[in-house]
């Protein structure tokens, strides 16, 4: 059984024979997109976990892009009922749209087991571990006989729009150069599977000789990567006219580490 955001409005903290729950299926995965509280911030969906497997992609609460202007929503580019419907209930319908791209994206929507989100933002549960990430949506139940834990809470992030799937990396960055500034970096990753667009990955003061550690979410999976891309620049005007360049970049991929 999938969950797609079950509901919370006079389900959540129901016993169990009332609401969706790991007993009620071999296996049973769900997708959290609308848990906030319902008052007073009118979140639908469910907070507690409550299958084998529960995702909280993007925390869970709000999802990227259903935070658009009320007219950009309803002029949508699948059209007006369903940007209307989006406008009204957008993260919670965020569930099944997340579903439905995971099956064209099988070896997309990595759900890493965390303790919180603020933890799976900040690489606390980077990379993948031995046994691997299961995938959020149509191919969960691949992670079957796999749980290990009463109930695993996963975390990962989504995409603004279709498609929805990103893969996550870890890019550690040792400066070199001639001075200190403050600014921000820029990286784009090339590959076998194709190329990103531009990431932050560094934005603050700029040290030469420092080693930096961002994460990010590329909208592809890159495949082997073959090349780096590095771009900086400086906030302010520095009279200094400062230098900087990457000493060394090391990336490594969420999934196989």
């Amino acid at each position: 059984l999938s969950g797609l955001d079950p509901a919370q409005p006079y389900f959540e903290g129901t016993p169990i024979e009332v609401r969706l729950d790991k007993s009620d299926a071999e296996f049973v995965d769900v997708i959290h997109t609308d848990s906030a509280p319902t008052v007073p911030y009118l979140g639908f969906g469910m907070m507690a976990a409550i299958g084998h497997l529960d995702f909280y992609p993007n925390g869970g609460k709000e999802m990227p892009g259903c935070g658009k202007n009320a007219l950009s929503q309803i002029v949508d580019i699948d059209g007006i009922w369903e940007g209307s419907r989006d406008f009204v209930a957008c993260n919670h319908l965020r569930s099944y749209k997340y579903y439905s791209d995971s099956i064209i994206h099988p070896d997309g929507f990595l759900g890493y087991a965390c303790a919180s989100y603020d933890g799976f933002k900040n690489g606390n549960c980077f990379p993948c571990p031995r046994e691997g990430c299961p995938n959020m949506g149509h191919y969960a139940d691949r992670f079957k006989g796999k749980v290990t834990s009463d109930f695993t809470k996963l975390y990962l992030n989504t995409g603004e729009s279709k498609d929805f799937a990103l893969w996550r990396y870890k890019v550690t960055v040792t400066l070199s150069g001639n001075g200190k500034t403050q600014g921000y970096v820029n990286v784009a990753l090339y590959g076998s599977g194709g190329n990103t667009r531009q990431h932050q990955v560094i934005k603050g003061t700029l040290q030469p000789s420092n080693t930096y550690t961002g994460y990010v979410d590329a909208e592809i999976n890159v495949g082997t990567v073959t090349k780096v891309k590095f771009l900086w620049n400086n906030n302010v005007i520095n009279p200094s006219r400062p230098t900087l360049g990457a000493a060394t970049v090391t990336v490594q991929f969420g999934e196989n580490g």
